[in-house]
């Protein structure tokens, strides 16, 4: 295989939107999700991120990067202005549209009817999750970092609500998004489906690992 090697220079050097397009990529597969959020008179949002970071689990707390607010981002605002959001996994049925709501719509369409896709409140959560998404998060607004390095912000919530198919558990509550339709993505527009090579167990010193024989819940 012939090898090719950018240096910090020759990145700094290309078109900037060539080089965002490289470096997305360059970072891996990576979690796709769905934000809805509403502002204080009803107005919904829904925008597409690929900037999930799993924070910790006790409590759990997931994050997303937002890139600066130099310009009206309305994810934001209605974060900081309810204090809640939801998170919802983008499946193989709706990652058309789910793409599509990156498109910049004014701030009075919402992009749940601008591209078809269904807002959907439960147990009296304020903010709004997507109807066609198998698996579902209702999150609470913790915590707002200012990155100074490149001046994106990330937003750290709490998790308050899980919804998912209830034949996608294992009895060690490891949850199977393939079963689920769960897609990942690469770059800013390439969506993939996944396949299973193996669960390992623990990672230990003395021992090498063995692939986990799990079972379903059901």
């Amino acid at each position: 295989m012939i090898e090719t090697h950018l240096s910090f220079t020759d990145l700094m050097a290309m078109d900037k939107r060539f080089r965002g397009n490289l470096i997305n990529s360059v970072a891996g597969f990576k979690s796709v999700c769905l934000i809805g959020s509403i502002n204080k008179v009803g107005q919904t949002n829904l925008a597409i991120f690929n900037s999930i970071i799993h924070i910790g689990a006790s409590p759990p707390l997931l994050a997303f990067v937002i890139r600066p607010d130099s310009v009206e981002r309305n994810t934001l605002s209605n974060i900081l202005e309810t204090d809640f959001y939801t998170l919802n996994h983008v499946n193989e049925t709706i990652y058309k549209k789910a793409h599509q709501t990156s498109a910049r719509y004014p701030k009075e369409i919402s992009e749940f009817d601008a591209v078809g896709l269904t807002a959907n409140y439960k147990d009296n959560f304020v903010a709004p999750y997507v109807k066609e998404s198998s698996v579902q998060l209702g999150i609470q607004f913790k915590e707002r970092v200012d990155l100074s390095i490149n001046g994106t912000i990330l937003i750290i919530g709490q998790v308050q609500h899980i919804y998912f198919p209830k034949d996608c558990l294992f009895e060690d509550s490891f949850l199977d998004l393939e079963k689920s339709n769960t897609i990942t993505c690469s770059g800013l527009d390439s969506y993939h489906k996944t396949q299973l090579i193996g669960r390992l167990t623990y990672a230990k010193t003395d021992k090498e690992p063995n692939v986990v024989e799990s079972k379903y819940t059901l």
